[in-house]
């Protein structure tokens, strides 16, 4: 499972945090092409100790908050880690295991910085590039050819094969990415019973978003005395909710996100430019400075986090927010009140500022990478180890549940499934194609997939008066969010980043520079503190301060892997 949102803080108690340890976590669980049940076990079969000897390998660990041990049980000590050892013949043992995630990042910088690490572990895309310049780790093409199962190829490739290709390197494979599915899109939520108070249409384009932004704003339908447009906070890469991506996207700008940290678009010839330094982005931020000279946002969003704006938002004094298709999730803190709905909330596609369509922004789906040291005795381990979770994560049967929830095979949100030291996640998704009808038409047997079930079954909780399980009704029901991801794929409203190498050199000198220029400036015109106009200066300063040298190394990456 690739917890996107893990770090962030987006949610006021421990409920909405499991709430979205079911959805924003759902890389994990969305479907893949997915292996029969006869290539299961004979996969299963062929990987047992009775035909290959048990071989150790090593890894690193990270603690997380979210995981509770079994009595007795520990990172070094579990059932997941003894379950790969008599079901694969694969030992695991940890070289380390770090606290926390801060803890992590610096005992790997140490790991790394003194040639020792571990037989296989998780890195980032400027670990990767690093450990591939110090010839620190395996090429593991041949390694993966022949040990990862036809059935793990093909769930690899379902993306079409970017993401595995963002692992190779001059032909080689040196890594396996810790893959999901990249279609987050980004969506407008609005309060569809202020909508109806006020007999408001439904957000169709960018101008109905003002007419709606204004009304909520000088009508006060909440009742609150401190009324705003629309929701926003002090990270200008926040991609989950209150962000600010959604709305540049209707407006055709692209900017840097927390799930897609380097976006680059085509220029219509073929060469790849930055997308928050492009005329359209200009455009965007004037109207955001329009917004704030207005009053329709809240003056203090800029010292705000995601959690401290959405009390505005959750008190009924904002109606209108932009975020991922988990934000009803999110939503459920204020929606709903000792077991009662009082606030109405609906989702609607982005809205366009013109008459082209909104693209919402999306990265390649991974960022990460499982790397396998040079010095690992024992490779063929880290392809039994991808191919079983793989097996066990998609095709879940009762003796399997061991590497979720644990040796009792039961669900008690220990959130087990964290102590699988190699995770890929789904490379697609048809969710939006399947629950909406399925819910609508009250029919368990159209959903196919875990994800898929344990979504219908939730959702059809709320349609049957459970209320706490609104949020999932928002967002796999006949009128939530994915439902919307269909269309959007077919009308080819995605604008995914062009660029999936590793940082190049100049980037990883300048771009913490540039990126802190880049949102002092944005901060500054969106809060009327200074000219829209100063947007041009900051992109002819980001060109000389390293822009344009980054941009011609970017370009010569692409012309090597179009």
């Amino acid at each position: 499972m690739n917890m996107k949102l893990r770090g962030k803080d987006v949610l006021a108690t421990a409920l909405i945090t499991s709430l979205i340890a079911a959805t924003a976590c759902s890389s994990k669980t969305e479907n893949s092409p997915q292996p029969s049940a006869s290539a299961t076990a004979s996969a299963t079969a062929a990987q047992t100790p009775e035909s290959k000897k048990v071989l150790e390998v090593s890894t690193i660990r990270e603690g997380d908050p979210y995981l509770k041990f079994d009595a007795g049980e520990t990172f070094d000590n579990n059932s997941v880690y003894a379950a790969y050892e008599k079901d694969v013949g694969v030992k695991i043992t940890n070289q380390w295991v770090a606290a926390d995630n801060n803890q992590f990042k610096e005992k790997l910088k140490i790991a790394i910085a003194s040639n020792d690490i571990p037989d296989f572990m998780l890195v980032d895309a400027t670990q990767l590039q690093q450990l591939i310049e110090a010839d620190m780790i395996m090429d593991i093409t041949s390694v993966y050819d022949k040990f990862a199962t036809p059935e793990t190829k093909k769930f690899m490739q379902a993306d079409g094969g970017t993401q595995m290709k963002s692992a190779t390197f001059g032909g080689k494979l040196m890594a396996i990415p810790s893959t999901s599915n990249p279609y987050y899109a980004q969506f407008l939520y609005v309060r569809t019973d202020w909508l109806k108070k006020l007999n408001l249409p439904e957000p169709k384009t960018m101008q109905d978003l003002m007419t709606i932004a204004e009304a909520f704003k000088t009508k006060d339908p909440g009742g609150t005395g401190r009324a705003y447009g629309i929701a926003f906070n002090k990270d200008m890469k926040e991609d989950g909710a209150t962000g600010f991506i959604g709305f540049m996207n209707g407006y055709h700008a692209y900017m840097d996100s927390n799930a897609d940290s380097n976006h680059w678009i085509d220029d219509g010839t073929g060469k790849l430019v930055k997308g928050y330094v492009q005329p359209q982005m200009k455009e965007a931020l004037k109207a955001l400075q329009d917004m704030f000279k207005k009053g329709l946002i809240d003056p203090e969003f800029a010292v705000k986090d995601t959690q401290k704006e959405s009390e505005l938002i959750f008190g009924n004094n904002i109606g209108l927010v932009y975020g991922a298709e988990w934000v009803p999730a999110h939503l459920a803190t204020g929606a709903i009140k000792d077991g009662k709905q009082v606030q109405e909330w609906g989702v609607y596609p982005i809205p366009s500022v013109d008459n082209k369509p909104a693209k919402a922004q999306i990265g390649i789906g991974g960022d990460r990478y499982y790397v396998v040291s040079k010095k690992a005795k024992n490779p063929e381990a880290v392809m039994r180890l991808l191919n079983q979770w793989i097996i066990a994560d998609n095709n879940q049967t009762e003796d399997n549940k061991v590497y979720e929830f644990g040796k009792d095979r039961v669900e008690k949100k220990n959130n087990y499934w964290l102590l699988n030291p190699l995770r890929v996640g789904s490379l697609s998704n048809n969710n939006g194609e399947v629950l909406p009808k399925a819910i609508a038409a009250k029919d368990a047997s159209m959903a196919k997939t875990k994800d898929q079930k344990s979504r219908y079954e939730r959702a059809m909780k709320y349609v049957n008066g459970d209320t706490s399980m609104w949020w999932e009704y928002w967002i796999s029901g006949p009128k939530g969010s994915y439902s919307l991801i269909p269309d959007m794929k077919k009308n080819n409203q995605f604008e995914q980043t062009k660029f999936f190498g590793a940082p190049t050199p100049t980037m990883v000198e300048k771009n913490a520079i540039l990126e802190k220029k880049r949102d002092e400036v944005f901060f500054k015109i969106i809060m009327n503190q200074v000219s829209v106009d100063e947007f041009d200066k900051f992109v002819a300063d980001w060109k000389k301060l390293g822009g344009d040298q980054i941009t011609k190394e970017v370009n010569d990456w692409y012309a090597k892997n179009k």
